[in-house]
């Protein structure tokens, strides 16, 4: 850990964060032993773009899971802290987050420095004029009586501005992501397991660049073998000690 927080000294430090850096904050990973696509496979319909266009069930579903979003009431975590103190020590370029809690920048991280590549739950879209509104206001409409609320723009599908399986990435943000991997010392992936593309493939492109390579997660990856270093402990004990805030 010592060596590892020696290269995040040296500066130009790149952070991939998946649902495993949240856990500590109350919201559960999906892939993990008690995850949710683990516990429940049929929850899985929920993020796929198909189900949720052509099935109301589906969207009824997505609604009220988003009312009881944890997201709503989750605190920013020490793992999420240590990487604001790295960021004001002047070692961070940037956070490539495939989580869309926000809580990297309720934690005090500069929004210009987070790159959300699978969208943000604060949001909503509509799939029919694109049209942007704040999540709160929907969410208004469906305590209100709404299962299923359309835009009031044109009456399209509404969902949340994030991304599914099935919808194309948006690519300023994905040039954006692989920019900094390309110019980065350190890569550091942390509670991701690395299944996801072209997230993962964020790694490759690091590593090809001459960066070193730091995976921290609590269960193998398919990237393990090209890392510099493999770190097994728990995120919110490990982030400190890389950031130097471990006995704050």
């Amino acid at each position: 850990m010592e060596q590892i927080a020696g290269w995040a000294d040296e500066g130009a430090v790149v952070v991939l964060t998946g649902a495993g850096i949240s856990t500590d904050s109350g919201i559960p990973d999906f892939r993990g032993p008690n995850g949710v696509w683990t516990r429940d496979p049929e929850a899985m319909k929920l993020s796929s773009i198909d189900h949720y266009v052509a099935d109301p069930d589906v969207r009824r579903r997505s609604w009220q899971e988003r009312l009881r979003h944890p997201a709503w009431t989750a605190e920013p975590n020490a793992a999420h802290a240590a990487l604001v103190e790295l960021e004001r020590r002047g070692k961070l370029t940037a956070i490539i987050t495939q989580n869309i809690d926000g809580l990297h920048q309720r934690a005090g991280s500069d929004p210009a420095k987070v790159i959300e590549l699978h969208g943000t739950l604060s949001e909503t879209e509509c799939l029919q004029c694109g049209e942007r509104r704040p999540m709160r206001e929907i969410l208004d409409r469906v305590e209100g009586g709404e299962d299923d609320p359309a835009c009031e723009a044109c009456g399209g599908i509404l969902k949340s501005a994030t991304i599914s399986f099935g919808q194309p990435m948006n690519m300023e943000t994905l040039e954006a992501a692989a920019e900094a991997a390309m110019y980065c010392r350190m890569f550091v992936t942390v509670g991701t397991s690395l299944t996801v593309h072209p997230a993962a493939g964020l790694v490759e492109v690091a590593r090809k660049r001459g960066a070193r390579v730091v995976i921290v997660n609590d269960a193998p990856t398919p990237y393990d073998v090209i890392a510099d270093r493999v770190v097994r402990e728990p995120i919110g004990l490990v982030l400190p000690r890389i950031a130097g805030t471990a006995t704050a």
